[in-house]
């Protein structure tokens, strides 16, 4: 299955770079939560088609779930071959046999459709994820226009170019925090709060990319503090997990990948995402969040009581003009 997932992720890399010069008919999906367009192309169902259908037609059984929908999918021919390619990394790992139904395949066609439509190609990338009884167990990542994927298998198998990666030493107290272009504002301050004026907060598009940026030691946390699709993130979690990592929501709580019925894809509690300390960062986001959560449960609770109050001298006073008018 790895090796499929790979072979996917790359397949639907090739469809969005073949793509990337045509006229991309850029429609909307609506607006997000911060209020940013939220675009779709050509090349997102494009990918989709060729993503969604490759991995249907080798595992037909098993629940596919993909970030895009369309009717006007071509036949895809299924000339997946398994010796085409090099896995001599992955031929040294032992098979694992599960059951069909408690698989459920994550796949974003082209993550940082934005980026893509502004040509801000670093940004972009395909991405699959295996998750089985709600466990992101493969993750991977495809650069389509770097010609780089990137996977893990957890507990412990990645890619030789993850394996590769020299960690550098990072300043616990004053980490760099990575958060989303399109609303970097608040959880700007957030990491502020959290863990001082000294953080370094830089901001970046794509999901994908950074949760790769947290693999590979570009930034030591990924903070998202607003609701979050499963697929923009399912892939980043394994390969995280792989590595010793973590994602976990804002709440603490792990992520479950079993959807519960069909529109079950969103995570509304935000995620972090860490390489290491990870118990420690969890906790500083965690405690500062929820003194947001009482100063603002706080201030809800003075506002009320202002309102109240008002409510309450207006009734007495009207109790009292009608005591007047009708005298006992």
């Amino acid at each position: 299955m790895l090796k499929v997932a790979i072979y996917v992720a790359e397949l639907g890399g090739k469809k969005v770079v073949e793509t990337k010069d045509q006229i991309l008919h850029i429609e909307s999906k609506g607006k997000t939560l911060e209020e940013v367009n939220d675009p779709v192309t050509e090349a997102d169902y494009v990918s989709h088609c060729a993503m969604y259908y490759s991995l249907r037609n080798i595992f037909p059984q098993i629940n596919v779930i993909s970030e895009e929908h369309t009717s006007k999918c071509a036949i895809q021919d299924n000339d997946y071959d398994a010796s085409s390619a090099d896995h001599h990394a992955i031929d040294r790992l032992n098979d694992e046999f599960v059951f069909s139904k408690d698989v459920t395949i994550w796949i974003d066609p082209l993550d940082a459709t934005k980026e893509y439509t502004e040509g801000l190609y670093q940004y972009v990338t395909t991405m699959v994820c295996v998750a089985i009884k709600g466990v992101p167990v493969v993750g991977v990542i495809h650069y389509p226009f770097a010609s780089q994927t990137y996977w893990g298998w957890i507990p412990s198998a990645t890619s030789p170019n993850i394996a590769n990666i020299v960690q550098k030493e990072e300043n616990k107290e004053h980490p760099k925090v990575v958060v989303s272009i399109s609303h970097a504002g608040t959880v700007k301050d957030l990491a502020f709060e959290a863990f001082g004026a000294k953080t370094t907060v830089l901001s970046a598009a794509g999901a994908g990319f950074k949760a790769m940026g947290v693999v590979n030691g570009t930034y030591d946390i990924y903070l998202h503090t607003s609701a979050i699709k499963k697929w923009d993130i399912c892939a980043g979690n394994a390969i995280l997990n792989a590595v010793n990592g973590e994602m976990r929501t804002t709440k603490g709580d792990k992520i479950d990948y079993t959807p519960k019925d069909s529109t079950d894809h969103k995570v509304t509690d935000g995620i972090v995402a860490t390489r290491h300390h990870n118990d420690y960062y969890l906790k500083r986001i965690i405690e500062e969040m929820d003194k947001k959560n009482v100063y603002n449960q706080k201030n809800n609770s003075d506002a009320r009581g202002k309102t109240n109050i008002g409510i309450g001298i207006e009734s007495r006073a009207a109790s009292e003009v009608e005591f007047r008018n009708n005298p006992c």
